[in-house]
């Protein structure tokens, strides 16, 4: 089984989040042991900001690293745990609201794919990217 970081890459569909993981010298974190759960956006999702936005990011590794971390959970919390609670807390510090109405949110991104096993941790797929408070 892959790592979290090998399974995004060999996925095809996170480029934009592998760039800029790389970008935020976060591989070897989400490569490590873990357990970690991800709300992975795909590249579609990265597509979706305004113009520049990816960009500046990449500019501002602090700002990346906060956007990247909100989008990760400590354990490996599997769909059915997820459809249990109303919160998160985010590595980044702050906690993500779940929804359940019409489909699992986080925050107000719609869970789009669950479940994905990695050797350390699980991905759920996002259609937007989340951005802390």
């Amino acid at each position: 089984m892959k790592t979290i970081v090998e399974t995004a890459i060999e996925a095809g569909s996170f480029e934009t989040l592998v760039a800029a993981v790389k970008a935020a010298g976060l591989v070897d974190t989400l490569s490590g042991t873990g357990p970690f759960t991800v709300f992975a956006p795909n590249d579609a999702a990265f597509a979706n900001l305004p113009a520049g936005t990816v960009e500046g990011l990449l500019g501002d590794i602090p700002k990346l690293t906060a956007v990247l971390t909100y989008h990760v959970v400590a354990g490996k919390v599997m769909a059915a745990d997820v459809m249990k609670v109303n919160t998160a807390q985010t590595v980044q510090g702050q906690s993500v609201t779940i929804g359940h109405e019409g489909g699992v949110t986080v925050d107000a991104a719609k869970v789009i794919a669950t479940d994905i096993e990695c050797s350390n941790g699980v991905i759920h797929v996002i259609d937007a990217v989340i951005l802390p408070r």
